[in-house]
């Protein structure tokens, strides 16, 4: 074995982060200990435990961290991986004499069980696979291929192993057998016999040779393993074939997770389930909901009665505290939960106090604080902690609680300085609530912000840190506090606001940031403070016109990204543009379309000429008829509908057709409609073209005349909406700065679409008319490809 002197300590121990509540270690005492110190650089395979470094006389070393807990864990446990690997290690050096202590990281390369890389490539996946060996030749999925799952740990895996096979028939149309027994040549075999040391809850061998096989020794990570075949399947032009190799894959950080700002924003309960098989196929593990909050008072003329606030969840104690007509009921949220455990995410329920507590203060007049604002609770009121307990009791009591997972976040975040002390006890009191429920607490990073010596409980307590002005995050760590990396400057997605980010940087986030990053300070790898990362959707400007699907705009690709960094850290060996490029290639999850994408072998993806041969499976009250020399279709009364294959077409789309409308068309006169959206003749009393979507109504300001045929054309991006009527530009409707009546203050409102292609015409109040030439384009044409349709006949 090899033995050498680390002489890159020195540098790196006195530039680095010191996280020890313990008294630091003198510079002098530093130098002496790296020059001093022995260490084993390189673990060669075969090796079942890391030989400890040596520490000279008067000095004790203790591993406290690993960057890498599936090949060194924390106990000095080696499980040799497939390839040569680095692997940082993170040990406290402690002075005998005076307990002082330093953080020493140390890099080491281990060995892997395998030298050569003459097979198969590595497979592309997001977040990509950390261990790779490639063999020969691909294993071929067919119609006799079956889903096996050892009996040993049926009971488990049947659930994940039902999931991926729906999963499969979404993706491929095969949808294989699902059986519990021994695996044949072809099959798709699950256990869970796996090494909970080496692989941890979310660990997994993956080995694809004559039949497939996942090895993990959790439920999570076994479902994991099927999302990385079902990317590979995504990507090969059969969507049969993967290629022969093994695997073994793991997250490098343990919380990988998304917010999700319902407060201020109501999204549906569908959305949210969505959201669930959208963050699993990118291994994001914790789906955090912001339940409650509410608009800024200055957006309402300083008025507090009007302001706009939400609290998302049933609460059968206080039926007035829920918004009307937009909250989930216990038994929606209980059901979006288990789907959740289905899909290996965590749910994390978010009620925040005593700031961003509109909601509640409206409910609870006598609890509002009088000083700070009605958005702030009174938290010297005694009334405030009965109220503030009986909300959460209500979702965490009983045998089956409304909250089923083991974290709940309490907010605890931006009330005012002045009340640090009260601020204290009050966090404190209600983080050892929910510790009664056998709960553990997430809060916001607010003790930097709100100093005082009133102790608050660090045991059991996770923190979002997010702006290190409000939460140092040294000095959290010192009392005590894991954190999830959480920073504003590089991870809030604030939609349409003119602050932090409309759209995160991904090129500069797959470049520089992993969670070790929180504002300007930077830990050490490995540290196990350091639990990991999340990014956010605050919908802090309500009401604005920004929709579910301009939200997913935002959050898509930035979750590649991010699953990418969360899950393996900085890749140096594949620069953004060659991720960006082939992460194309990988969607949101079988059965998902959440943007609105139509793929075709050209930019035409759908060409109806609408006059008697087009593959229309379903339409009421409507009917062929002659007009001049050719038939068009006619829409005759207001139940009249065409069914379209697609339910919408997100950014960038061009939608053009040929329309001649009856007279007299009533109010509200669907021309287009889907789950989302929907596109008016006559846009609610006016004689003007329209959409409406989330109780939103936009007006072009144009009127399509009766009785004659007038060309149509609405392009869409993110930013815009635009009309073009025979050939000419008519109206663009785009992002407006609207005056909010409180002094200069002023708010950007949005005017985009999703194009909603699910019926021609409705129900209930169709227009009336005649159609014809409709075609659907996924890219926005320009002024002269609309006038050369406006030709075409």
């Amino acid at each position: 074995m090899i033995y050498k002197k680390y002489a890159l300590l020195i540098s790196i121990i006195l530039i680095g982060i010191e996280g020890s509540a313990q008294t630091k270690m003198s510079k002098l005492d530093s130098i002496f200990l790296t020059d001093k110190i022995i260490v084993q650089p390189v673990i060669n395979k075969g090796i079942s435990n890391y030989k400890m470094p040596v520490a000279p006389e008067g000095f004790s070393l203790q591993l406290i961290g690993s960057d890498n807990l599936s090949v060194v864990t924390k106990s000095g446990a080696v499980f040799t991986p497939l390839n040569n690997m680095k692997v940082n290690l993170l040990f406290k050096a402690t002075k005998e004499k005076d307990q002082s202590t330093i953080e020493i990281p140390v890099a080491v390369e281990v060995k892997g069980s395998h030298s050569n890389q003459m097979g198969n490539a590595k497979p592309f996946v997001i977040p990509s696979l950390r261990e790779w060996v490639g063999t020969e030749g691909n294993l071929v999925l067919t119609t006799k291929s079956r889903i096996v799952v050892d009996a040993k740990y049926a009971t488990t895996l049947v659930p994940a192993a039902t999931v991926f096979q729906n999963d499969l028939f979404e993706l491929t149309k095969l949808k294989p057998a699902v059986i519990v027994g021994i695996p044949k040549a072809g099959d798709i075999f699950m256990s869970l016999d796996g090494n909970t040391a080496e692989l941890g809850a979310e660990g997994y061998f993956l080995s694809i040779k004559e039949y497939v096989s996942i090895h993990a020794a959790q439920y999570k990570g076994a479902f994991w393993g099927t999302r990385s075949i079902l990317q590979i399947l995504e990507q090969d032009a059969t969507m049969r074939s993967l290629p022969r190799g093994i695997s073994r894959d793991y997250p490098k950080y343990e919380v990988r997770g998304f917010m999700l700002d319902v407060g201020r924003k109501y999204f549906k309960i569908d959305f949210l389930r969505d959201y669930v098989k959208l963050m699993s196929y990118y291994k994001m593990g914790d789906f955090q909901l912001h339940l409650n909050d509410n608009a800024f008072v200055k957006h309402y003329n300083n008025d507090w009665e009007s302001t706009y606030s939400g609290f998302r969840l049933e609460n059968e104690r206080y039926p007035q505290l829920p918004t009307k007509g937009e909250f989930y009921t216990k038994k929606e949220f209980i059901d979006l939960q288990v789907l959740a455990e289905s899909y290996g995410i965590n749910i994390i329920p978010e009620i925040d106090v005593p700031a961003h507590s509109l909601a509640i203060s409206k409910a609870f007049p006598q609890i509002a604080s009088k000083e700070y604002g009605k958005d702030h609770l009174d938290i010297k009121n005694p009334e405030t902690y009965t109220i503030v307990e009986n909300i959460f009791k209500e979702y965490l009591e009983g045998e089956n609680p409304v909250f089923r997972f083991k974290e709940v976040h309490i907010g605890t975040d931006e009330y005012d300085k002045k009340e640090a002390e009260a601020f204290r006890k009050f966090t404190d009191h209600f983080i050892k609530y929910l510790q009664g429920f056998g709960k553990d607490v997430r809060v916001w990073g607010a003790l930097t912000h709100a100093q005082g010596t009133t102790p608050v409980t660090s045991k059991g307590v996770t923190m979002n840190a997010w702006y290190n002005g409000y939460a140092d995050p040294l000095k959290m760590k010192e009392l005590g506090y894991p954190l999830i990396s959480t920073p504003d400057g590089l991870l809030y997605i604030v939609p349409a606001a003119g602050y932090y980010y409309d759209y995160l940087n991904i090129e500069h986030l797959y470049a520089t940031w992993e969670p070790l990053t929180i504002g300007n300070v930077i830990f050490k790898s490995g540290d196990p403070f350091i639990r990991g990362g999340m990014f956010a959707v605050w919908n802090d400007v309500a009401k604005n016109g920004i929709t579910a699907q301009d939200v997913t705009d935002r959050v898509f690709p930035a979750i590649q990204v991010l699953s990418e960094k969360m899950w393996s850290g900085t890749n140096t060996a594949v620069d953004f543009n060659d991720f960006s490029a082939k992460a194309k290639k990988i969607n949101e999850g079988p059965g998902l379309n959440l943007r609105g994408i139509i793929k075709s072998k050209d930019s035409l993806v759908l060409n109806y000429t609408l006059k008697g041969k087009d593959q229309i499976k379903e339409k009421e009250s409507v009917k062929y008829v002659s007009d001049g020399k050719r038939k068009v279709l006619h829409f005759k009364e207001n139940t009249s509908y065409a069914k379209l294959p697609y339910n919408e077409i997100g950014y960038n789309y061009t939608v053009s057709f040929k329309i001649n409308p009856s007279g007299n068309n009533p109010p509200n006169a669907v021309l287009f409609q889907s789950k989302h959206a929907t596109v008016k003749l006559k846009q609610g009393n006016t004689s003007n073209i329209g959409f409406s979507h989330e109780g939103k109504d936009y007006d072009f300001g144009v009127a399509i005349p009766e009785n004659k045929w007038t060309s149509v054309a609405i392009t869409g991006d993110n930013n815009s909406t635009t009309l073009y009527v025979n050939g000419e530009l008519a109206q663009k409707l785009t992002r407006e700065k609207i005056p909010t009546g409180h002094k200069n203050d002023s708010i950007w409102v949005m005017k985009t679409l999703f194009c909603p292609l699910n019926t021609i015409g409705d129900s209930h109040n169709s227009f009336k008319g005649k159609m014809k030439d409709l075609k659907v384009f996924n890219t926005i044409l320009s002024k002269t490809q609309i006038q050369a349709i406006k030709e075409e006949e």
